[in-house]
């Protein structure tokens, strides 16, 4: 099997990330929700960029959001996880209560039900290809849900779930960026080839918008849960295929692509957010975020392994 990227190495504050701790989550829980506040409370590690988990209890969790960029996603998740959730096969978040600003802590932030399990790396996982089958099996049934009303897909959302053109510019701004070992020309090829892919001429279809392992819970060695919904919302389902080239090796892919049954055109325009979003990730979070860096890299392995390839 294909080497994996470190998954928890630890990360650095980046740049306009909120400062809180524990005794701050705990003066905005008495204030606000009074009987939790009582309740054992540690951090969960995690090297997640938009949110901070706290294990709140043995049932419960807290999670604020560590930029400004993040503010509304408790919000969003409260809205539509309720609705969703019966219709898909494993597991997601369950939330409980909307805290608000205060404390000096200045966004709204939630409490959750507690999920069991630990992020799918791939040494938690019994079977990489049947989880990918399972993820497969989630994102047809996600698909598959009514997306009237949902958040539409645009530039205050990355333009994930946009036209891969949307990403252009940004795309080859953030090649340019990356660290010498990395080959531009290939990458940049690989990024036009992406583009000469058919524009996605479907209805918008409901998104994760961010699926990756560390979104991506297992328990048993098998996929028991996908979190963090903060990207939620309705466009083009390519970029939702990213994972495939940032959480499996080769094999598990193409055992993936059968499950997800989508075209030849989604698939290539996939590979090319698989791209875009690696590219950015690396110099953005060089020096603060290893594990992100880890992943991104391993990611754009993937896609220039598949070069050539439709």
């Amino acid at each position: 099997m294909t080497e994996q990227p470190d998954p928890a190495p630890p990360r650095k504050m980046h740049e306009g990330e909120l400062e809180m701790d524990a005794a701050l989550v705990r003066r905005l829980l008495t204030a606000q929700f009074p009987q939790w506040a009582e309740l054992p409370l540690h951090v969960f590690a995690s090297a997640g960029s938009d949110n901070v988990i706290y294990r709140l209890g043995d049932e419960l969790a807290v999670r604020l959001p560590r930029i400004p960029d993040a503010a509304g996603q408790v919000e969003k998740e409260l809205s539509w996880l309720p609705e969703l959730a019966p219709h898909l096969p494993l597991a997601v978040p369950v939330p409980l209560a909307l805290g608000q600003p205060g404390e000096g802590y200045p966004l709204s932030w939630g409490v959750y039900r507690w999920l069991p399990g630990e992020p799918a790396f791939w040494e938690n996982l019994d079977d990489l290809a049947g989880a990918a089958r399972d993820l497969a099996g989630f994102i047809r049934a996600l698909q598959g849900c009514d997306p009237t009303g949902a958040p539409v897909a645009g530039p205050h959302t990355g333009e994930r779930g946009s036209p891969l053109l949307s990403r252009d510019d940004f795309t080859r701004e953030n090649i340019a960026l990356l660290p010498e070992d990395l080959d531009q020309a290939a990458l940049t090829a690989a990024w036009e080839a992406a583009l000469r892919a058919p524009v996605w001429a479907g209805a918008p279809v409901w998104i994760h918008g961010d699926l990756k392992s560390d979104n991506l819970l297992a328990e048993g060695g098998h996929l028991s849960a996908v979190i963090d919904f903060g990207a939620l919302r309705a466009g083009d389902p390519a970029c939702e295929l990213a994972v495939a080239w940032n959480w499996l090796d080769a094999g598990a892919r193409r055992v993936f692509r059968e499950a997800v049954a989508c075209d030849g055109a989604t698939w290539a325009r996939a590979r090319g957010w698989a791209l875009s979003i690696a590219a950015a990730e690396i110099p953005y979070y060089l020096h603060t975020n290893p594990a992100m860096v880890a992943r991104s890299r391993y990611a754009l392995g993937q896609v220039l392994g598949e070069a050539g390839q439709s």
